[in-house]
């Protein structure tokens, strides 16, 4: 497509985006959870058509050159895709948000004020590899009462396709307008510019992709954004931490899927800790394939590569982990504090006192103890989905489900009531 044909579909998106959205923010929650049933049964009736459209992307992938860990972001297999299915029926079995009085209160001049949770709007999803973001982003503002605009990446193209036209058989449904969820459907990147400025039509942007496409949307955007640069999660093993627990997290952190953003980037270990223990924890990891890029003493243990100075405050998404000695909660608060992206972080350790002091001097989104980074996703935390982990500080922060993409607004009531 040239530039212009770009700039009318993207506008002639936006301007049903638009109608859909005023439509939505009051429909009835016994609707918006029929549509989000329906759609997880079409996505298990064509699971065949989703899994043919996968094979076709991954070899387009493969003729791309992606890395493991992108083809692994990528890939679906019948678990992924039950898994798309439960997270479309956990999140239709939410409580819905829209309408929730959040606070209530009388004043002295006789009026009733209430503040209530209200949609967004529009939200633009602009997001690389996953094609589980398509059923995930598109559940997510259904439920909130926000109409969708996804632009998936080139990688995953057909099979996105393949998953919003099951979202679309449950709008179809439940009558409500198929407008609500609506997949770009080019390739053609001059179509991300175009989301990126057309505040008349888009409420935010909630980008999902590695930092080159974050970057780009947070120096470009004129629409307000949700979005982490990186995910630059750390895992400290402190000198009172338990043995056993210490190397079942950190092996999980860094090795149950390394492309994501929740997998632990950075090692750090308490010289207490290593006095008590050793290497253990970099002989498991070495064991089981990683790369470990060692630090000062952590450099002579067999196996490891010696780290450089850029290997720390790096998101390597891979089989690699950068690792160092610190001295005690201090000496990881400081590291962490300079290297770290806000998104996660967990500190092993049965000491209660060292827990609280690194919950309370660290501000990442997300703070965890004897857990792995891994469960930094909005299923984990009972969200059924995440649109996306925001590490800003303004309005969602953390796991953003639907509840986050929502804002409020107050209704007043008098009876007569004049202001002297």
């Amino acid at each position: 497509m040239d530039g212009q044909d770009v700039t009318g579909l993207m506008q002639q998106i936006g301007a049903r985006a638009r109608a859909a959205a005023a439509e939505l923010a009051f429909a009835e929650p016994k609707i918006k959870r029929q549509a989000l049933l329906a759609a997880a049964d079409a996505v298990l009736a064509r699971q065949a058509e989703i899994l043919s459209a996968n094979a076709e992307d991954l070899a387009y992938g493969t003729s791309k050159g992606l890395s493991p860990a992108m083809m692994d972001r990528l890939k679906l297999d019948a678990g992924r895709i039950a898994g798309v299915v439960e997270g479309l029926r956990a999140v239709a079995a939410q409580k819905d948000p829209v309408g929730e009085v959040i606070a209530e209160w009388d004043r002295p001049s006789g009026l009733h004020i209430r503040r209530v949770r209200t949609p967004l709007g529009v939200v633009g999803v602009i997001y690389e590899s996953r094609p589980n973001v398509t059923a995930d982003a598109g559940a997510l503002c259904l439920k909130s009462g926000n109409a969708v605009i996804l632009r998936g990446g080139s990688e995953s193209f057909h099979t996105s396709a393949a998953i919003h036209a099951c979202l679309q058989d449950g709008l179809r449904a439940a009558g409500l307008p198929e407008d609500a969820i609506q997949l770009v459907p080019t390739r053609d990147r001059a179509a991300v510019a175009e989301m990126l400025r057309m505040v008349e039509f888009i409420d935010v942007i909630v980008p999902r992709g590695g930092k080159g496409l974050v970057g780009l949307v947070q120096a470009e955007a004129r629409v307000p954004v949700f979005a982490h640069l990186e995910g630059i999660c750390h895992v400290y093993a402190d000198a009172d931490a338990d043995l056993e627990k210490a190397r079942r997290v950190v092996l999980n952190a860094k090795t149950r899927r390394t492309g994501i953003c929740g997998a632990a980037e950075c090692l750090l270990i308490d010289r207490g800790f290593y006095a008590k223990h050793g290497s253990v924890l970099i002989e498991d990891l070495l064991k089981a394939g990683v790369e470990v890029r060692a630090e000062g003493e952590l450099a002579a243990v067999p196996g490891t590569v010696p780290a450089k100075p850029e290997d720390f405050g790096r998101e390597f998404l891979d089989m690699i982990i950068a690792a160092k000695l610190v001295d005690g909660v201090d000496g990881a608060i400081a590291h962490i504090r300079r290297y770290g992206s806000s998104h996660t972080e967990s500190i092993l350790t049965e000491n209660d006192a060292t827990a609280a002091r690194f919950f309370q001097r660290l501000d990442s989104a997300i703070l965890m103890r004897n857990a792995s980074t891994q469960f930094a996703d909005g299923g984990e935390f009972g969200m059924g989905a995440e649109i996306g982990i925001a590490t800003g500080k303004m309005h969602a922060r953390g796991p953003v489900g639907a509840e986050q993409l929502t804002s409020f607004k107050y209704l007043v009531e008098g009876d007569g009531t004049i202001r002297p």
